[in-house]
């Protein structure tokens, strides 16, 4: 596997987004626009926290772990999406979130 940077991960992710988008084109004759995508990531992030709680046995649910690397992955996806969509640089995002709170919490 390799070691993926978030412009390979902004490309990939984009040109699956793309094939969603003909698909919403076909089965609802309009592509979801931003807020559509940023409830659907907040139901997957929702998810996330259930799979979590069943990972952590606090919650029964049967294939946990496959589900919750799937979700995780997921939601990096919609992060990339959303960010994209709106235009902002998902590199500049995280460099940006990253300095800040080394900055505050004396990392840097």
């Amino acid at each position: 596997m390799e070691n993926l940077n978030l412009q390979n991960i902004k490309n990939r992710s984009m040109a699956i987004r793309e094939k969603y988008k003909e698909l919403e084109l076909q089965h609802h004759g309009t592509e979801w626009n931003v807020e559509e995508d940023a409830l659907a990531f907040l139901s997957d992030a929702g998810l996330v926290g259930r799979l979590v709680m069943s990972q952590q046995g606090r919650w029964p649910k049967a294939n946990t772990d496959e589900e919750l690397k799937h979700k995780l992955g997921e939601c990096i996806w919609w992060l990339t999406v959303l960010a994209e969509r709106m235009g902002i640089d998902i590199n500049e995002a995280t460099e940006y979130f990253l300095d800040k709170t080394e900055n505050l919490l004396g990392n840097k």
